[in-house]
């Protein structure tokens, strides 16, 4: 059992919990660099979405157009074997993965698959950990009970922590570039073009700056066109983005469209209201940003500058007293 005994030593976990630490710490820095232009394939599928919304509106369809995407691999069929999606039902899933961007039914699978494996996962690995650590940390049986119990709580919530992980990345993304949309939106439409081609020339002009604004404009123009009320689509851009900044325009231009007030207006009071929000949230961090710096401070810098000041001092008094 020596390896075991190697495998649960306090040091070795230290090492290795270290050596994940940096390898993370790599993986973050380089991220940035090898990220890929994936403006094609989010256009691929609001193209797709396009296409279904055409063929729902030909066969005159009076249901919510949706994406569901033909799903035969591995995971599909174990969730649809084990009756996972009925089993692990959650009703606001559909709200969660557009919010996240995730469309289709494989994201719906993937996230009943993970809600159901991880408790299992965690909660055996916790296990098989306790059973290798033996007495060593003194836990009686009640504590690793409650060790295995809340490990399989953490995988059964895992995947709705991610899906807000990615969702709350990408509302900031977009609203990073919201308000220069604005701008040119209100710029396209004081010239004299429609709104859907004005949605469809920022997006490409906004693609460079965002990827995720320009797949939502794309998404809300062929909404536009195929949805039977214009109003659904400027409600469906505020509820993928959930925002209250988006929502405001929408329903500036739902207003718009309803009483015929000019749109040029509306967009340019929610210009200035969308800049304002932008500086206010800049300014929110950065009043946040010196409490934040406390603690790092005085972990990482503190004992370096303690060092620098009284590591001469100490040198010269070791040199008198060795003297």
């Amino acid at each position: 059992m020596s390896w075991v005994e190697t495998l649960v030593e306090p040091a070795n976990i230290a090492g290795a919990l270290a050596a994940i630490a940096g390898f993370a710490t790599v993986v973050t820095v380089a991220a940035p660099m090898m990220q890929t232009n994936q403006l094609g394939s989010r256009l691929k599928a609001v193209a797709q979405r396009r296409e279904e919304l055409r063929r729902k509106s030909r066969q005159a369809l009076e249901k919510k157009a949706t994406l569901r995407s033909a799903n035969t691999g591995l995971v599909n069929d174990i969730v649809t074997r084990f009756d996972l999606q009925k089993a692990l039902k959650d009703d606001t899933l559909n709200q969660k993965l557009m919010q996240a961007g995730l469309r289709g039914q494989r994201p719906v699978s993937m996230f009943y698959f993970f809600r159901a494996a991880l408790p299992i996962g965690f909660a055996v690995a916790a296990f098989l950990y306790l059973s290798l650590m033996g007495d060593k940390f003194g836990f009686n049986w009640q504590a690793k009970l409650g060790i295995v119990v809340f490990a399989a709580a953490a995988g059964y919530y895992a995947p709705n922590i991610y899906l807000s992980n990615v969702a709350s990345k990408r509302r900031d993304a977009i609203m990073q570039a919201f308000p220069d949309t604005l701008d040119m939106l209100l710029i396209c439409v004081e010239s004299g073009m429609s709104i859907e081609l004005a949605l469809q020339r920022v997006g490409q002009e906004i693609a460079a700056t965002s990827i995720e604004l320009a797949e939502e404009l794309a998404l809300t123009c062929a909404e536009l066109s195929y949805l039977p009320e214009r109003r659904m689509a400027y409600e469906n851009l505020a509820r993928r983005t959930n925002h209250p900044g988006v929502k405001s325009v929408a329903m500036a231009l739902t207003q718009a469209e309803r009483y015929g007030t000019p749109v040029g207006s509306a967009l340019r009071v929610m210009a200035k209201e969308n800049r304002d929000m932008r500086l206010s949230a800049a300014e929110k961090k950065g009043a946040a940003l010196p409490a934040k710096l406390t603690v790092p401070m005085i972990v990482f810098f503190l004992p370096v500058l303690l060092m620098v000041i009284m590591g001469p001092a100490m040198i010269q008094i070791m040199g008198m007293l060795n003297k």
